[in-house]
């Protein structure tokens, strides 16, 4: 093999070629000490297998434009015998000019951006559960409240638009009218969860919504989507879980549990109504989309909240504050439910662009075991034997469906890349 730098030392570009009778043609307009000194070197030297070097493709990028722009002014340019064809060594990252296989590590850096991603994702959704039903257990009025936090959320945004800490997305009426029916299913499932959480217990809601996969396959399945039947299986402990706490919950409330469904029903129809109508908008990315799907829904909720329970909202204000002495407590509790109701999901967001969709189900998943536990402790709910192995057997259920749909995804995608 012979290997011979034709350009300056500082971008080495290698070539390999077997015969080792290589023709060299230059004019005379070549210096003389460059053909003298090239010629002279490979005649002195016998051919022997010479080490490759290596280099970084950026290199070996400038190296071909130095050697045709140096070619261009020749008569004869360089020019090997027709065979064999020359070949260029496939160079080696900056980082390992040796060659050697590393294996490629994540930076500390990201690691620990990643825990604080999900420690503050954990943090904002206890916090909100917290003074979510601290708040309705002395002001019951779930419609006023549900409003008020996409109210926060829709202020949240034109803040950091305004401000240009977040680009705003160009807005287009295809656009808006596209997110009409998201934003109708965001306002449905929101509104139905905080029904229940203001009915049953924390905790019991969210046993109730891991069981949320269940909706998804069966209507993607009438959507014309097809399961693999580890999926199907998946889905059989969450709803044996799902029944098993339900059955034996001391909290149990009729309204809690069919709002908890219904809260299921309506995030897996923006979900799947997401993926469809908003193909085209794929340049807004996941947090501005929440946004304009936040601003949507309150438009949408609140008239609706002051004709279902308007007139009993200022009876139910003097009420709240006579339960808890202080004023300044019951607004201090309903505007930490607003924000942390916004940053959870901004949050989640933030974490679901860093992140795998099967590390962040898996995250997803354990968060839920966390809220639970949590708001066990903090309200001292009383849990039963077979409530807690329920809760346990749904919430394991769960994360079956996440590794199964993580591989239906990934053979899909290498399906189509091989075609």
């Amino acid at each position: 093999m012979l290997s011979s730098n034709v350009v300056s030392s500082s971008s080495p570009l290698t070539f390999s070629k077997p015969n080792p009778h290589f023709f060299i043609h230059a004019s005379s307009h070549v210096k003389p000490n460059l053909v003298t000194r090239f010629q002279t070197q490979h005649r002195a030297t016998p051919l022997q297998s010479s080490k490759l070097s290596f280099t970084p493709t950026s290199q070996i990028q400038l190296s071909i434009s130095k050697l045709r722009s140096f070619n261009g002014f020749l008569p004869h340019p360089f020019q090997p015998s027709p065979r064999p064809r020359l070949q260029i060594v496939k160079a080696a990252s900056e980082e390992n000019p040796g060659g050697e296989n590393v294996t490629p590590t994540v930076p500390k850096s990201k690691n620990l951006k990643l825990a604080l991603v999900f420690g503050l994702w954990y943090f904002q959704n206890i916090v909100f559960n917290i003074y979510n039903k601290k708040v309705l257990n002395i002001f019951p009025f779930p419609w006023l409240l549900a409003s008020f936090q996409l109210l926060v959320g829709s202020i949240w945004m034109l803040v950091l638009w305004s401000s240009k800490l977040q680009p705003c997305p160009k807005i287009s009426k295809t656009f808006i009218v596209a997110l009409l029916g998201p934003a109708l299913f965001h306002t449905i499932g929101h509104i139905s969860a905080c029904v229940s959480f203001s009915k049953v217990a924390v905790s019991f809601t969210h046993v109730i919504k891991s069981a949320e996969p269940v909706f998804s396959v069966m209507f993607s399945s009438v959507l014309g989507d097809k399961y693999p039947v580890q999926v199907w299986l998946s889905i059989l402990p969450i709803v044996l879980g799902c029944s098993l706490a339900a059955v034996t919950e001391v909290s149990f409330n009729v309204q809690g549990l069919w709002c908890a469904l219904i809260s299921n029903v309506g995030f897996v129809l923006r979900n799947i109504y997401s993926k469809k109508g908003l193909q085209n908008f794929k340049e807004v990315d996941g947090l501005n989309l929440y946004g304009w799907i936040t601003i949507l829904s309150f438009l949408y909720l609140f008239p609706v909240a002051v004709f279902v329970e308007g007139s009993q909202w200022i009876p139910g204000y003097y009420k709240a504050i006579e339960a808890i002495g202080k004023p300044s407590t019951f607004y201090i509790w309903v505007l930490l439910s607003g924000v942390f109701y916004h940053l959870y999901n901004q949050s989640s967001y933030q974490a679901l662009d860093e992140i795998s969709p099967l590390s962040f189900s898996v995250g997803n998943t354990m968060k839920r075991v966390v809220v639970i536990v949590s708001t066990v402790l903090v309200f001292r709910n009383p849990v039963r034997p077979l409530n807690a192995l329920g809760s346990a057997i749904a919430i394991l259920g769960t994360f079956l469906y996440s590794q199964a749909t993580s591989k239906k995804k990934e053979k899909k995608i290498e399906g189509e890349k091989s075609s």
